[in-house]
Protein backbone atom coordinates (compact mmCIF):
# COMPACT_ATOMS: atom_id res chain seq x y z
CA UNK A 1 0.00 0.00 0.00
CA UNK A 2 1.54 3.89 -1.10
CA UNK A 3 1.89 5.99 1.69
CA UNK A 4 -0.15 8.45 1.06
CA UNK A 5 -3.02 5.54 1.11
CA UNK A 6 -1.89 4.23 3.76
CA UNK A 7 -1.63 7.57 5.27
CA UNK A 8 -5.19 8.40 4.12
CA UNK A 9 -7.42 5.45 5.52
CA UNK A 10 -5.61 4.72 8.65
CA UNK A 11 -3.87 5.99 11.67
CA UNK A 12 -6.90 6.17 14.17
CA UNK A 13 -6.31 7.81 17.65
CA UNK A 14 -7.95 6.81 20.92
CA UNK A 15 -11.17 9.13 20.24
CA UNK A 16 -11.76 6.81 17.46
CA UNK A 17 -11.39 3.72 19.58
CA UNK A 18 -13.10 5.21 22.27
CA UNK A 19 -16.19 6.31 20.19
CA UNK A 20 -16.02 2.62 18.44
CA UNK A 21 -16.05 1.20 22.03
CA UNK A 22 -18.99 3.18 22.91
CA UNK A 23 -21.17 1.66 19.68
CA UNK A 24 -20.86 -1.86 21.75
CA UNK A 25 -21.72 -0.04 25.01
CA UNK A 26 -25.20 1.15 23.40
CA UNK A 27 -25.51 -2.43 22.32
CA UNK A 28 -24.60 -4.56 24.93
CA UNK A 29 -27.04 -2.44 27.18
CA UNK A 30 -30.25 -3.20 25.49
CA UNK A 31 -29.35 -6.62 24.06
CA UNK A 32 -27.82 -7.40 27.98
CA UNK A 33 -31.48 -7.31 29.12
CA UNK A 34 -32.26 -10.12 26.88
CA UNK A 35 -29.35 -11.73 28.12
CA UNK A 36 -29.61 -11.74 31.58
CA UNK A 37 -33.58 -11.59 32.89
CA UNK A 38 -35.90 -11.29 29.86
CA UNK A 39 -35.88 -15.70 29.92
CA UNK A 40 -36.28 -15.10 33.59
CA UNK A 41 -38.79 -12.38 33.52
CA UNK A 42 -40.75 -14.14 30.86
CA UNK A 43 -41.29 -17.38 32.71
CA UNK A 44 -41.82 -15.95 36.30
CA UNK A 45 -43.25 -12.61 36.30
CA UNK A 46 -45.51 -13.32 32.90
CA UNK A 47 -45.67 -17.13 34.07
CA UNK A 48 -45.36 -17.86 30.47
CA UNK A 49 -44.51 -21.45 29.49
CA UNK A 50 -41.02 -22.06 29.10
CA UNK A 51 -42.29 -23.84 25.56
CA UNK A 52 -43.54 -20.52 24.54
CA UNK A 53 -40.30 -18.84 25.18
CA UNK A 54 -38.82 -21.20 22.90
CA UNK A 55 -41.05 -21.00 20.27
CA UNK A 56 -40.99 -17.35 19.92
CA UNK A 57 -37.05 -17.06 19.85
CA UNK A 58 -37.22 -19.21 16.65
CA UNK A 59 -40.11 -17.64 15.08
CA UNK A 60 -38.08 -14.55 15.45
CA UNK A 61 -34.72 -16.44 13.58
CA UNK A 62 -37.08 -17.43 10.77
CA UNK A 63 -37.97 -13.80 10.12
CA UNK A 64 -34.46 -12.33 11.06
CA UNK A 65 -33.19 -15.25 7.76
CA UNK A 66 -35.44 -13.10 5.83
CA UNK A 67 -35.03 -9.27 7.50
CA UNK A 68 -30.81 -9.34 8.14
CA UNK A 69 -29.75 -9.85 4.89
CA UNK A 70 -32.34 -7.69 3.28
CA UNK A 71 -31.36 -4.83 5.51
CA UNK A 72 -27.73 -5.41 4.72
CA UNK A 73 -28.50 -5.02 1.12
CA UNK A 74 -30.54 -1.98 1.64
CA UNK A 75 -27.24 -0.33 3.39
CA UNK A 76 -25.08 -1.77 1.03
CA UNK A 77 -26.63 -0.06 -1.95
CA UNK A 78 -27.51 3.36 -0.26
CA UNK A 79 -26.38 6.57 -0.97
CA UNK A 80 -23.44 7.93 1.06
CA UNK A 81 -23.95 11.02 2.74
CA UNK A 82 -22.02 13.40 4.43
CA UNK A 83 -21.48 11.62 7.51
CA UNK A 84 -20.73 8.39 5.99
CA UNK A 85 -21.80 5.02 4.96
CA UNK A 86 -22.72 3.40 8.30
CA UNK A 87 -22.14 6.25 11.15
CA UNK A 88 -25.90 7.91 9.96
CA UNK A 89 -28.00 4.92 10.83
CA UNK A 90 -26.43 4.97 14.29
CA UNK A 91 -27.65 8.40 14.44
CA UNK A 92 -31.11 7.55 12.91
CA UNK A 93 -31.98 4.39 15.35
CA UNK A 94 -30.41 5.01 18.47
CA UNK A 95 -34.03 6.42 20.29
CA UNK A 96 -36.18 3.57 18.32
CA UNK A 97 -33.85 0.62 19.91
CA UNK A 98 -34.18 1.99 23.01
CA UNK A 99 -37.80 2.42 22.84
CA UNK A 100 -38.48 -1.08 21.65
CA UNK A 101 -35.75 -2.34 24.42
CA UNK A 102 -38.68 -0.51 27.11
CA UNK A 103 -41.80 -2.10 25.69
CA UNK A 104 -40.72 -5.83 25.91
CA UNK A 105 -41.16 -4.95 29.93
CA UNK A 106 -44.58 -3.09 29.43
CA UNK A 107 -46.64 -4.08 32.16
CA UNK A 108 -48.56 -6.50 30.64
CA UNK A 109 -49.48 -8.90 33.81
CA UNK A 110 -53.38 -8.70 33.68
CA UNK A 111 -53.28 -9.82 29.93
CA UNK A 112 -54.85 -12.73 29.26
CA UNK A 113 -53.03 -15.51 28.50
CA UNK A 114 -53.26 -15.03 24.78
CA UNK A 115 -52.91 -11.35 25.01
CA UNK A 116 -48.99 -11.93 27.28
CA UNK A 117 -47.68 -14.20 24.51
CA UNK A 118 -49.07 -11.85 21.24
CA UNK A 119 -47.27 -8.79 23.11
CA UNK A 120 -44.10 -10.67 23.78
CA UNK A 121 -44.09 -12.12 20.44
CA UNK A 122 -44.64 -8.40 18.71
CA UNK A 123 -42.18 -6.42 21.21
CA UNK A 124 -39.44 -9.07 21.18
CA UNK A 125 -39.28 -9.23 17.09
CA UNK A 126 -39.77 -5.35 17.21
CA UNK A 127 -36.61 -5.18 18.85
CA UNK A 128 -34.77 -7.62 16.97
CA UNK A 129 -35.32 -6.23 13.83
CA UNK A 130 -34.60 -2.52 15.05
CA UNK A 131 -31.56 -3.96 16.80
CA UNK A 132 -30.63 -5.05 13.12
CA UNK A 133 -30.79 -1.63 11.61
CA UNK A 134 -28.24 -0.09 14.20
CA UNK A 135 -26.41 -3.47 14.34
CA UNK A 136 -25.23 -4.02 10.73
CA UNK A 137 -23.96 -0.51 10.05
CA UNK A 138 -21.92 -0.63 13.26
CA UNK A 139 -20.51 -3.81 12.44
CA UNK A 140 -19.53 -2.71 9.05
CA UNK A 141 -18.25 0.33 10.58
CA UNK A 142 -14.79 -0.98 11.66
CA UNK A 143 -13.79 -1.99 8.05
CA UNK A 144 -13.87 2.33 6.69
CA UNK A 145 -12.57 3.43 10.11
CA UNK A 146 -8.73 1.71 8.82
CA UNK A 147 -7.68 0.20 5.93
CA UNK A 148 -5.26 -1.09 8.89
CA UNK A 149 -4.58 -4.81 10.13
CA UNK A 150 -3.20 -4.19 13.38
CA UNK A 151 -5.69 -0.98 14.13
CA UNK A 152 -8.84 -3.25 13.29
CA UNK A 153 -7.30 -5.73 15.96
CA UNK A 154 -7.01 -2.99 18.17
CA UNK A 155 -10.93 -1.72 17.22
CA UNK A 156 -11.70 -5.46 18.05
CA UNK A 157 -10.43 -4.99 21.46
CA UNK A 158 -11.98 -1.55 22.55
CA UNK A 159 -15.33 -2.89 20.98
CA UNK A 160 -15.22 -6.14 23.47
CA UNK A 161 -14.06 -3.73 26.19
CA UNK A 162 -17.27 -1.41 25.46
CA UNK A 163 -19.28 -4.93 25.30
CA UNK A 164 -18.30 -5.46 28.75
CA UNK A 165 -18.93 -2.64 30.35
CA UNK A 166 -22.15 -2.04 28.54
CA UNK A 167 -23.14 -6.05 30.06
CA UNK A 168 -22.91 -4.82 33.21
CA UNK A 169 -26.17 -2.91 33.96
CA UNK A 170 -27.98 -5.69 32.79
CA UNK A 171 -26.11 -8.22 35.34
CA UNK A 172 -26.72 -5.66 38.15
CA UNK A 173 -30.33 -5.68 37.09
CA UNK A 174 -30.60 -9.16 37.31
CA UNK A 175 -28.66 -9.16 41.04
CA UNK A 176 -31.16 -6.65 42.55
CA UNK A 177 -34.50 -7.05 40.85
CA UNK A 178 -35.66 -9.68 43.98
CA UNK A 179 -37.94 -8.87 46.77
CA UNK A 180 -37.78 -10.78 50.12
CA UNK A 181 -40.52 -13.35 50.55
CA UNK A 182 -41.56 -13.84 53.77
CA UNK A 183 -41.07 -17.32 53.55
CA UNK A 184 -37.47 -15.98 53.29
CA UNK A 185 -37.49 -16.81 49.52
CA UNK A 186 -36.74 -14.26 46.73
CA UNK A 187 -39.29 -12.93 44.26
CA UNK A 188 -38.03 -11.37 40.87
CA UNK A 189 -39.75 -7.58 41.30
CA UNK A 190 -41.65 -6.21 38.11
CA UNK A 191 -41.48 -2.50 39.01
CA UNK A 192 -37.43 -3.03 39.74
CA UNK A 193 -37.19 -4.57 36.91
CA UNK A 194 -38.72 -2.03 34.45
CA UNK A 195 -37.09 1.01 36.13
CA UNK A 196 -34.10 -0.59 35.40
CA UNK A 197 -34.85 -1.18 31.95
CA UNK A 198 -35.83 2.38 31.11
CA UNK A 199 -32.71 3.60 33.02
CA UNK A 200 -30.70 0.93 30.86
CA UNK A 201 -32.38 2.27 27.37
CA UNK A 202 -31.41 6.04 27.80
CA UNK A 203 -28.24 5.09 28.83
CA UNK A 204 -27.81 3.24 25.39
CA UNK A 205 -28.93 6.66 23.31
CA UNK A 206 -26.05 8.55 24.98
CA UNK A 207 -23.43 5.71 23.51
CA UNK A 208 -24.96 5.26 20.91
CA UNK A 209 -24.48 9.47 19.89
CA UNK A 210 -21.28 9.09 21.14
CA UNK A 211 -19.93 6.64 18.72
CA UNK A 212 -21.43 8.67 15.79
CA UNK A 213 -19.77 11.79 16.95
CA UNK A 214 -16.43 10.54 17.71
CA UNK A 215 -15.97 7.87 14.85
CA UNK A 216 -14.82 8.97 11.39
CA UNK A 217 -14.56 7.17 8.19
CA UNK A 218 -11.68 6.95 6.20
CA UNK A 219 -11.81 4.56 3.95
CA UNK A 220 -13.88 5.34 0.96
CA UNK A 221 -16.82 3.11 0.10
CA UNK A 222 -19.05 3.16 -2.73
CA UNK A 223 -22.75 1.93 -3.32
CA UNK A 224 -23.02 -1.35 -4.32
CA UNK A 225 -25.44 -2.07 -7.12
CA UNK A 226 -28.76 -2.81 -7.01
CA UNK A 227 -28.79 -5.37 -9.49
CA UNK A 228 -31.24 -8.42 -9.63
CA UNK A 229 -30.05 -11.54 -8.23
CA UNK A 230 -27.21 -9.75 -6.43
CA UNK A 231 -28.73 -10.61 -2.73
CA UNK A 232 -28.51 -14.31 -3.83
CA UNK A 233 -24.86 -14.07 -5.04
CA UNK A 234 -23.65 -12.56 -1.92
CA UNK A 235 -25.35 -15.26 -0.23
CA UNK A 236 -23.49 -18.59 -2.56
CA UNK A 237 -20.42 -16.70 -1.86
CA UNK A 238 -20.74 -16.88 1.80
CA UNK A 239 -21.74 -19.97 1.56
CA UNK A 240 -18.75 -21.20 -0.27
CA UNK A 241 -16.32 -19.11 1.98
CA UNK A 242 -14.51 -21.35 4.62
CA UNK A 243 -13.28 -18.75 6.67
CA UNK A 244 -16.31 -16.45 7.42
CA UNK A 245 -18.75 -19.64 7.53
CA UNK A 246 -16.24 -20.72 10.45
CA UNK A 247 -16.04 -17.85 12.45
CA UNK A 248 -19.43 -17.65 11.87
CA UNK A 249 -20.28 -20.28 13.66
CA UNK A 250 -17.75 -20.16 16.31
CA UNK A 251 -19.08 -16.76 16.89
CA UNK A 252 -22.55 -18.43 17.06
CA UNK A 253 -21.88 -21.01 19.43
CA UNK A 254 -19.52 -18.50 21.72
CA UNK A 255 -22.35 -16.12 21.87
CA UNK A 256 -24.84 -19.20 23.00
CA UNK A 257 -22.46 -20.10 25.45
CA UNK A 258 -22.53 -16.54 27.00
CA UNK A 259 -25.82 -15.96 26.89
CA UNK A 260 -26.77 -19.17 28.46
CA UNK A 261 -24.93 -18.93 31.38
CA UNK A 262 -25.95 -15.18 32.10
CA UNK A 263 -29.82 -16.15 31.63
CA UNK A 264 -29.65 -20.30 33.18
CA UNK A 265 -27.56 -18.51 36.43
CA UNK A 266 -30.60 -16.68 36.96
CA UNK A 267 -32.34 -19.95 37.76
CA UNK A 268 -29.16 -21.69 39.34
CA UNK A 269 -28.45 -18.95 42.01
CA UNK A 270 -31.83 -18.88 42.72
CA UNK A 271 -32.54 -22.34 43.16
CA UNK A 272 -29.49 -24.30 43.71
CA UNK A 273 -27.55 -21.69 45.82
CA UNK A 274 -30.23 -19.91 47.13
CA UNK A 275 -27.85 -16.58 46.20
CA UNK A 276 -29.85 -14.41 44.07
CA UNK A 277 -27.59 -11.39 45.38
CA UNK A 278 -24.69 -13.27 43.65
CA UNK A 279 -26.04 -13.93 40.60
CA UNK A 280 -24.16 -11.61 38.64
CA UNK A 281 -20.99 -12.21 40.29
CA UNK A 282 -20.08 -15.53 37.54
CA UNK A 283 -20.48 -13.36 34.83
CA UNK A 284 -18.37 -10.42 36.24
CA UNK A 285 -15.76 -12.95 37.10
CA UNK A 286 -15.86 -14.39 33.80
CA UNK A 287 -15.09 -10.66 32.11
CA UNK A 288 -12.27 -9.91 35.22
CA UNK A 289 -9.71 -11.43 32.88
CA UNK A 290 -10.71 -9.21 30.28
CA UNK A 291 -9.41 -5.96 31.55
CA UNK A 292 -5.83 -7.74 32.33
CA UNK A 293 -5.70 -9.75 28.83
CA UNK A 294 -6.71 -6.55 26.76
CA UNK A 295 -3.25 -5.05 27.53
CA UNK A 296 -1.43 -8.15 25.38
CA UNK A 297 -4.54 -9.62 23.13
CA UNK A 298 -3.31 -7.24 20.31
CA UNK A 299 0.60 -8.76 20.27
CA UNK A 300 -0.26 -11.80 21.25
CA UNK A 301 -2.41 -12.17 17.87
CA UNK A 302 -0.19 -10.26 15.83
CA UNK A 303 3.00 -12.53 16.85
CA UNK A 304 0.86 -16.23 17.37
CA UNK A 305 -1.86 -15.72 15.46
CA UNK A 306 -5.16 -14.51 16.28
CA UNK A 307 -6.63 -17.98 15.55
CA UNK A 308 -4.22 -19.59 17.37
CA UNK A 309 -4.59 -17.65 21.07
CA UNK A 310 -8.38 -17.63 20.44
CA UNK A 311 -9.13 -21.62 19.89
CA UNK A 312 -6.29 -22.31 22.41
CA UNK A 313 -7.72 -19.78 25.13
CA UNK A 314 -11.42 -21.53 25.17
CA UNK A 315 -10.04 -25.13 25.40
CA UNK A 316 -8.91 -23.99 28.28
CA UNK A 317 -12.78 -22.94 29.49
CA UNK A 318 -14.16 -26.02 28.58
CA UNK A 319 -11.33 -27.68 30.71
CA UNK A 320 -12.73 -26.00 33.72
CA UNK A 321 -16.15 -26.41 33.64
CA UNK A 322 -15.21 -29.85 32.42
CA UNK A 323 -13.85 -29.91 35.91
CA UNK A 324 -16.33 -28.96 37.61
CA UNK A 325 -18.40 -31.72 36.18
CA UNK A 326 -16.47 -34.05 37.11
CA UNK A 327 -16.04 -32.37 40.68
CA UNK A 328 -20.24 -33.06 40.91
CA UNK A 329 -20.18 -36.90 40.20
CA UNK A 330 -18.41 -37.46 43.65
CA UNK A 331 -20.73 -34.77 45.34
CA UNK A 332 -18.59 -31.74 45.63
CA UNK A 333 -20.45 -28.40 44.50
CA UNK A 334 -20.49 -24.98 45.79
CA UNK A 335 -21.04 -21.29 44.88
CA UNK A 336 -17.42 -20.35 45.85
CA UNK A 337 -16.00 -23.24 43.56
CA UNK A 338 -18.22 -22.52 40.73
CA UNK A 339 -17.25 -18.88 40.89
CA UNK A 340 -13.63 -19.93 40.76
CA UNK A 341 -14.06 -22.15 38.36
CA UNK A 342 -15.69 -19.06 36.03
CA UNK A 343 -13.24 -17.17 37.07
CA UNK A 344 -10.39 -19.29 35.68
CA UNK A 345 -12.55 -19.91 32.41
CA UNK A 346 -12.85 -16.33 32.12
CA UNK A 347 -8.90 -15.92 31.10
CA UNK A 348 -9.26 -18.49 28.60
CA UNK A 349 -12.45 -16.85 27.26
CA UNK A 350 -10.77 -13.60 27.15
CA UNK A 351 -9.28 -13.71 23.61
CA UNK A 352 -11.35 -14.78 21.54
CA UNK A 353 -13.87 -12.25 23.20
CA UNK A 354 -11.32 -9.17 22.39
CA UNK A 355 -10.14 -10.91 19.14
CA UNK A 356 -13.26 -12.45 17.72
CA UNK A 357 -14.47 -8.88 15.61
CA UNK A 358 -10.97 -8.94 14.21
CA UNK A 359 -11.30 -12.59 12.85
CA UNK A 360 -14.43 -12.11 11.33
CA UNK A 361 -12.89 -9.10 9.78
CA UNK A 362 -10.22 -11.11 8.40
CA UNK A 363 -13.14 -13.15 6.94
CA UNK A 364 -14.52 -10.83 5.22
CA UNK A 365 -11.45 -9.71 3.98
CA UNK A 366 -10.63 -13.25 2.28
CA UNK A 367 -14.28 -13.00 1.01
CA UNK A 368 -13.24 -9.57 -0.86
CA UNK A 369 -9.53 -10.50 -2.30
CA UNK A 370 -10.52 -14.36 -3.38
CA UNK A 371 -13.92 -13.56 -4.74
CA UNK A 372 -14.12 -9.63 -5.09
CA UNK A 373 -16.80 -9.56 -2.90
CA UNK A 374 -17.22 -5.46 -1.82
CA UNK A 375 -20.75 -5.87 -0.10
CA UNK A 376 -19.26 -5.35 3.55
CA UNK A 377 -23.08 -4.57 5.23
CA UNK A 378 -24.58 -7.89 3.79
CA UNK A 379 -21.52 -10.15 4.76
CA UNK A 380 -21.71 -8.56 8.41
CA UNK A 381 -25.44 -8.89 8.14
CA UNK A 382 -24.93 -12.67 7.76
CA UNK A 383 -22.42 -12.36 10.19
CA UNK A 384 -25.10 -10.88 12.78
CA UNK A 385 -27.89 -13.21 11.85
CA UNK A 386 -25.70 -16.31 12.86
CA UNK A 387 -25.17 -14.58 16.22
CA UNK A 388 -28.48 -13.94 16.55
CA UNK A 389 -28.99 -17.99 16.03
CA UNK A 390 -26.50 -18.37 19.11
CA UNK A 391 -29.31 -16.39 21.04
CA UNK A 392 -32.06 -18.69 19.87
CA UNK A 393 -29.50 -21.31 20.69
CA UNK A 394 -28.71 -20.33 23.90
CA UNK A 395 -32.55 -20.27 25.05
CA UNK A 396 -33.53 -23.27 23.83
CA UNK A 397 -30.59 -24.50 25.72
CA UNK A 398 -32.31 -22.67 28.60
CA UNK A 399 -35.50 -24.13 28.51
CA UNK A 400 -35.18 -27.48 27.66
CA UNK A 401 -33.56 -28.47 30.82
CA UNK A 402 -36.14 -26.57 33.14
CA UNK A 403 -38.87 -28.11 30.73
CA UNK A 404 -36.89 -31.55 31.33
CA UNK A 405 -37.26 -30.54 35.11
CA UNK A 406 -41.03 -29.28 35.02
CA UNK A 407 -40.19 -25.77 35.73
CA UNK A 408 -43.15 -23.31 36.00
CA UNK A 409 -43.03 -20.00 37.58
CA UNK A 410 -46.86 -20.18 38.89
CA UNK A 411 -45.98 -24.09 39.91
CA UNK A 412 -42.57 -22.99 41.92
CA UNK A 413 -45.23 -20.11 44.25
CA UNK A 414 -46.69 -23.55 45.64
CA UNK A 415 -44.15 -26.13 45.09
CA UNK A 416 -40.44 -26.08 45.16
CA UNK A 417 -37.91 -28.58 42.62
CA UNK A 418 -36.83 -32.11 43.65
CA UNK A 419 -33.14 -32.89 44.77
CA UNK A 420 -32.46 -35.10 41.40
CA UNK A 421 -33.66 -31.38 39.99
CA UNK A 422 -31.71 -29.47 41.44
CA UNK A 423 -28.93 -32.01 40.29
CA UNK A 424 -30.04 -31.81 36.95
CA UNK A 425 -30.05 -28.21 36.81
CA UNK A 426 -26.39 -27.96 38.37
CA UNK A 427 -24.93 -30.55 35.76
CA UNK A 428 -26.57 -28.44 32.65
CA UNK A 429 -24.80 -25.44 34.26
CA UNK A 430 -21.49 -26.99 33.74
CA UNK A 431 -22.28 -29.18 30.76
CA UNK A 432 -23.59 -26.88 28.62
CA UNK A 433 -20.52 -24.21 27.92
CA UNK A 434 -18.08 -27.49 28.43
CA UNK A 435 -19.76 -28.46 25.31
CA UNK A 436 -20.12 -25.61 22.96
CA UNK A 437 -16.33 -24.31 24.18
CA UNK A 438 -15.18 -27.72 22.66
CA UNK A 439 -16.92 -27.56 19.35
CA UNK A 440 -15.38 -23.64 19.65
CA UNK A 441 -12.15 -25.17 19.48
CA UNK A 442 -12.82 -27.26 16.83
CA UNK A 443 -14.34 -24.56 14.86
CA UNK A 444 -11.27 -22.56 15.04
CA UNK A 445 -8.40 -24.66 15.23
CA UNK A 446 -9.18 -27.34 12.69
CA UNK A 447 -11.90 -25.68 10.39
CA UNK A 448 -11.20 -21.72 9.86
CA UNK A 449 -8.15 -21.49 8.09
CA UNK A 450 -6.88 -18.10 8.18
CA UNK A 451 -4.22 -18.62 10.77
CA UNK A 452 -1.03 -15.95 11.03
CA UNK A 453 0.68 -16.52 8.09
CA UNK A 454 -2.45 -16.52 5.95
CA UNK A 455 -3.30 -13.37 7.17
CA UNK A 456 -0.34 -11.54 6.58
CA UNK A 457 -0.76 -13.17 3.13
CA UNK A 458 -4.11 -11.53 2.71
CA UNK A 459 -3.19 -8.49 3.72
CA UNK A 460 -0.44 -8.15 1.46
CA UNK A 461 -3.30 -8.69 -1.62
CA UNK A 462 -5.72 -6.53 0.18
CA UNK A 463 -3.23 -3.49 -0.01
CA UNK A 464 -2.78 -4.17 -3.46
CA UNK A 465 -6.16 -3.74 -4.08
CA UNK A 466 -6.41 -0.61 -2.40
CA UNK A 467 -3.45 1.00 -4.04
CA UNK A 468 -5.29 0.16 -7.51
CA UNK A 469 -8.22 2.69 -6.45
Amino acid sequence: MGENTLARTSGIGAKDKIGYAMGDVASCLVFGLTQSILNKYYTDILQVSVLSVMIMTIIARIWDAVNDPIWGRIIDGAKVKKDGRYRRWIKIFAVPVALAAVLMFADVRGFSAGGKLAWIYFSYILFGMLYTCINIPYGSLAQVITSSDKERSSLSVFRSIGSTFGAMPAMVLASMCYVKLADGTSQMDYHKVFVGAVAIAVLSVLAYMLCYAWTKERVASEPDPREKGQTWKVLKVLLKSRPFMAVSLASMLFLAAQMFGQGYNTYLFDHYFHKTGLTMLPTVFQYLPVAVVMFFATRLGNRFGRREVCAYGILVAAVFYLILFVLALFGITSVWLYLAACLMSGIGTAFIFLLIWALATDAIDYNRVTFGLNDEATSYACYSFMRKLGQTVATILINVPLLRIGYSGSKLNTEGLTDSALKSMYNSSVMIPAVLFLLVFILLRYVYPLGKREVDALQIEKAKILQEK
